[in-house]
């Protein structure tokens, strides 16, 4: 008995042991790493050497050299810059909206530009439009306070964009207004008062009474998170003419402080049509400058302090000169080339799967996601980033109105820069687009080429550098379809279907729908892509 007792304990020690021998062991029996009393994990550790994009990166037991120290911080300058170039393109273009509208004489809210003629190619104006009588003013809500802001009945889409180039509000066809027109106050980020915004949802329109000087109105109110407003307002031509809608303007819009509503001072009309002017944000190192200028005008609560911390990273800071030493001044004269360079890759040629609208077409959207906040539809990738920059880069006007799919309400667009073969439209070639038959647009479709160096009009010797289905006697097709084209010279007998481009530049297009139509949306009618003509 003793002794199978032994015998059972002996082979169950050898089992024991044996199991413990074939056992992989534990972290912390692995032999130690040199200068340490335990094994440490690699992936925790750094190397006295690595190579990276930037060079060697040199270390003495983790602590990084001069050399390296040198080349990690001059990066970490490089990136900040690039990331407030890409981030803050939509406050330097509101900025470079503002210098132009100055540079015209509208330098008070009353003041307000009026394309009587139509936007020509004289302006450089982001993808400006040259198929509406564009009505543009700046509101300084910290010198004015509360602003009013009189609609007459009868307008297109209009719509009011803070400092940020966010939605505040949209007036005429797609505001609560519904094309009747109405009285709007636009309140500014800091006001304490009574009034209270009131929905302005395509849901929601209704008003509110407010005493406007001596009258009770019905009103509708926004608030601006930004003393600086861009108002945007289209009047849609008549009998392809612009008169009645510059009438409508000069007429019937009104914008004056609520506080001088018993006595607002006259409106001024500026004809913008056939004027040089810029409206374009800088794609050197004067887009810091035009920024810190935003920066210092706007209240600190404008942007979140995400955006802040970005922009205080490189020195621009609120209340505080910018003011690089030449080694910060190098870095970002190198970092903004860098980060304009990718913004044109973004916006002219993008490599979001997402972006265009048809498979294997050419065509891309201005809004990816179908958000005007660029906030991805499921909520796990937050802010499309990417996209934010395509629109703005290329585009202004930010509502929803252009990004929501509502047939027959507000406006589409859609861009090209290639033709068919995945090659950039060439100035020297000639290309034809055929446009299929009934087009999708309730008002009018037009397509409008324009300079991919500016994201303006193409200047060359025809003033509008579009076709419009309202406006141009166009040749069509038996079966309703149209074809263009495009070249320095026109297709003997294409004259009336022709537009011109410039030797030795290129061009693309921005093909838009105003009142798109349900075929626009699910695509059961697309666009061709340009062809090349031998």
């Amino acid at each position: 008995m003793i002794k199978n007792r032994i015998t059972k304990n002996i082979m169950f020690t050898m089992v024991a042991t044996l199991s413990l021998l074939q056992t992989p062991l534990s972290f912390a029996q692995e032999k130690a790493t040199p200068g340490f009393k335990h094994k440490i994990p690699e992936n925790i550790m750094t190397p006295n050497k690595v190579k990276t994009r930037i060079g060697d990166l040199e270390f003495y037991d983790g602590l990084p050299s001069k050399e390296t120290l040198t080349k990690v911080y001059d990066n970490l300058d490089f990136i900040r810059g690039v990331d407030v170039f890409l981030n803050f393109i939509p406050a330097t273009s509101i900025e470079g909206m503002r210098l132009g509208m100055k540079e015209l004489g509208a330098d008070n809210s009353n003041k307000v530009v009026v394309f009587d003629n139509l936007m020509d190619a004289s302006s450089l104006f982001l993808t400006g439009n040259g198929s509406t009588v564009y009505a543009s003013a700046i509101l300084d809500l910290e010198k004015d306070g509360p602003t009013v802001v009189e609609m007459p009945p009868g307008a297109g889409p209009g719509t009011v964009d803070d400092a940020f180039f966010r939605y505040v509000v949209d007036m005429g066809a797609p505001g609560p207004d519904r094309k009747k027109g109405g009285t709007y106050i636009i309140l500014p980020p800091d006001y304490k008062g009574d009034l209270k915004p009131t929905p302005n949802s395509m849901k929601d329109n209704s008003s509110t009474k407010v005493l406007v000087g001596d009258q009770m109105k019905e009103v509708w109110i926004a608030q601006s998170r930004s003393y600086t407003n861009w108002m945007i307002l289209r009047g849609f031509l008549v009998d392809g003419k612009p008169d009645a809608a510059t009438k409508m303007w000069k007429t019937g819009l009104k914008i004056y402080p609520l506080k001088d509503a018993k006595k607002p001072n006259k409106m001024v009309f500026i004809n913008g049509s056939g004027k040089v002017f810029n409206t374009i944000h800088a794609n050197n190192y004067d887009f810091y400058k035009e920024l810190w200028h935003v920066l210092q005008k706007e209240p600190i609560n404008f942007i979140d302090p995400e955006l802040r911390g970005q922009a205080a990273a490189i020195g621009l800071i609120k209340g505080k000169p910018f003011a690089p030493d030449t080694r910060m001044k190098g870095i970002l004269h190198d970092a903004v080339a860098v980060a304009n360079a990718t913004a044109r890759g973004i916006g002219l040629s993008p490599r979001d799967k997402n972006a265009y609208l048809y498979k294997g077409k050419q065509w891309y959207t201005g809004f990816v996601g179908k958000d005007y906040r660029w906030l991805d539809g499921d909520g796990n990738q937050g802010r499309n980033l990417d996209a934010r920059t395509l629109f703005f880069y290329t585009a202004t006007v930010n509502t929803p109105a252009m990004a929501l799919e509502i047939p027959g309400v507000g406006s589409n667009y859609a861009f090209a820069t290639k033709d068919s073969k995945g090659n950039i439209l060439y100035g020297e070639k000639t290309y034809k687009l055929t446009i299929p038959a009934n087009v999708p647009a309730k008002d009018f479709w037009s397509i409008v080429v324009y300079d991919p160096q500016t994201r303006s009009m193409l200047q060359t010797d025809q003033a509008l550098p579009k076709k419009n289905n309202i406006v141009d006697k166009l040749v069509y097709n038996k079966d309703g379809s149209v074809d263009l084209y495009y070249g320095p010279k026109a297709p003997k007998g294409k004259e009336a279907n022709w537009t011109q481009t410039v030797l030795g530049k290129a061009w693309f297009v921005l093909f838009r729908t105003y009142g798109p139509l349900k075929p626009w949306f699910n695509k059961t009618w697309q666009l061709n892509d340009f062809e090349l003509m031998e």
